[in-house]
């Protein structure tokens, strides 16, 4: 029994899933987004604070080259500001060693952060689609040809539609969506050698009545090849009223618990700062691979980011009615939220050609 029937099913809310509603209000076509979390946003993920600051566990920062995400975001009003680096940063080389204070050359190419936090970008997507046009908690389990449209079954109902488009990462969309007919094996073969853009991230954020790390003799910029963390980031928001840093982990401490990964941040940190950074007011974490709406375990070694952007993801299947998008089909700027939108835009203009302009 099919429970919804519209001309268009997209797999994932996240940021792809979201563009691609957001474009096809141009068109008169129905639209049924598929989310298996509670959540819309997928990879962008901001926590707040219980005082106000604005964490990032997710995607976080964009360039000027980014000009399809620049784009969207002017349209959407919303604002960017430059991420701070300083004139020196912290860089551990080896154990034996201990950390240095480093200059950092005059950078051209800055990255910016979006004011507010990153789910500002999908909190305005979203003020453009009806509620009733997006599905929560819909696992995906198959999608199949049905002769003259898709059929896209989740655990709990059946959906309909001339098109289907899945934005789930292409390892993600092989191990747990089955696909009927099957793809042919040169597709399958890619898309299990195809890196999970931030799978092994592991991301930590440590909220500061003060910016400590400002000082003239330190700097909130860390680069360490010794870790647990390997790069830390001056993380306060653009009133800077409220201060943190932002760090990664390395993705091998997945599987320490919470409080045994932030023990180790804040001995590592303690190297840098001294018992100021034990005065921290909340510690926030995402271990993305253990989300299994995004991260599956490689059954073989892959190497990260490896082929992402493939032009093989960029061809529709099942006779024309699956689109292939997300970050990590993109062409240009695969994994980042720039590929992200780009595909959703291959995505949109695939639909109009196929359906609209008949």
């Amino acid at each position: 029994m099919v429970n919804n029937s519209s001309d268009i099913v997209i797999i994932g809310a996240g940021l792809t899933g979201l563009t691609l509603a957001y474009l096809l209000r141009s068109t008169n076509l129905s639209v049924q987004i598929l989310e298996a979390r509670e959540r819309p946003g997928g990879r962008i993920l901001t926590q707040t604070t219980p005082s106000g600051a604005t964490i990032e566990m997710g995607a976080t920062w964009l360039g000027r080259k980014h000009s399809s995400l620049s784009s969207l975001l002017r349209k959407l009003n919303i604002d960017i500001f430059e991420q701070v680096l300083g004139d020196r940063a912290i860089y551990e080389p080896i154990s034996s060693s201990p950390a240095q204070l480093v200059v950092l050359p005059e950078n051209s190419d800055p990255s910016f952060r979006i004011k507010g936090g990153t789910s500002k970008l999908i909190e305005a997507l979203l003020e453009s689609i009806p509620n009733s046009r997006i599905s929560y908690n819909q696992v995906v389990q198959n999608i199949g040809d049905v002769g003259d449209g898709i059929e896209v079954k989740s655990d709990t109902g059946v959906f309909r539609s001339k098109i289907a488009v899945s934005t789930l990462p292409p390892y993600l969309l092989h191990k747990t969506i089955s696909i009927t007919p099957p793809f042919d094996p040169e597709l399958i073969e890619l898309m299990e050698q195809t890196h999970t853009w931030m799978g092994e991230s592991i991301k930590f954020g440590l909220e500061y009545k003060e910016p400590f790390w400002r000082d003239v003799s330190t700097s909130g910029t860390v680069f360490s090849n010794v870790g647990p963390v390997t790069e830390l980031y001056d993380h306060s928001n653009y009133d800077d009223d409220r201060y943190a840093l932002k760090g990664f982990l390395n993705g091998n401490f997945y599987s320490l618990s919470k409080d045994e990964r932030r023990l180790r941040v804040l001995a590592q940190l303690r190297k840098y700062y001294g018992k100021a950074v034990d005065s921290f007011i909340n510690y926030s974490e995402k271990v993305w691979a253990n989300e299994s709406h995004t991260f599956v375990p490689y059954e073989r070694s892959v190497f990260p980011h490896q082929n992402n952007g493939n032009e093989q993801f960029q061809n529709a299947q099942m006779k024309g009615k699956l689109i292939l998008a997300g970050a990590e089909t993109s062409g240009s700027f695969p994994g980042y939220m720039d590929g992200a939108v780009q595909s959703a835009r291959r995505a949109y203009t695939y639909i109009v050609n196929r359906i609209v302009e008949r």
